[in-house]
């Protein structure tokens, strides 16, 4: 009998150990977090500060952007219309060419080009026979 008593003295007390550390962790991560409120408190209000300055300093830089982006827009569309306009100029500029050339009437002039730097037999045969006609 000594023995099992041993044994639930050994665990018991373990138990008993077991639930006071527990008891003492609660203890003092409560105490840990009350510790800790006013610095959270002190956080949250720093990065809300920090947000609204950073949201009104940005505010007139996006307004310019903004501005910016507007202007270069109206720029850029008084330029896609010149340029639209030249394009369109441009091309009827080559309708009336081309038309002109081909209503013109004048003959077209096509140059045939013959390479005679080398002989055939036929050019030999012709050339032959032509002078036997003479």
């Amino acid at each position: 009998m000594g023995l099992s008593s041993f044994f639930k003295n050994l665990f018991g007390s373990a138990k008993d150990s077991a639930q006071d550390l527990a008891v003492q962790a609660e203890t003092t991560f409560d105490q840990a977090k009350e510790t800790a409120a006013p610095y959270i408190e002190k956080a949250e209000t720093f990065a809300e500060e920090t947000f609204a300055k950073a949201k009104e300093a940005s505010e007139p830089v996006f307004e310019s952007a903004v501005e910016y982006a507007h202007k270069a827009k109206d720029l850029v569309s008084e330029y896609v219309e010149k340029a639209s306009e030249s394009i369109s100029d441009v091309v009827d500029s080559v309708k009336e060419k081309t038309s002109e050339t081909v209503s013109d009437g004048k003959p077209t002039i096509v140059e045939n080009v013959i390479d005679v730097s080398e002989s055939t037999k036929e050019t030999d045969d012709i050339i032959e026979g032509g002078a036997d006609k003479e």
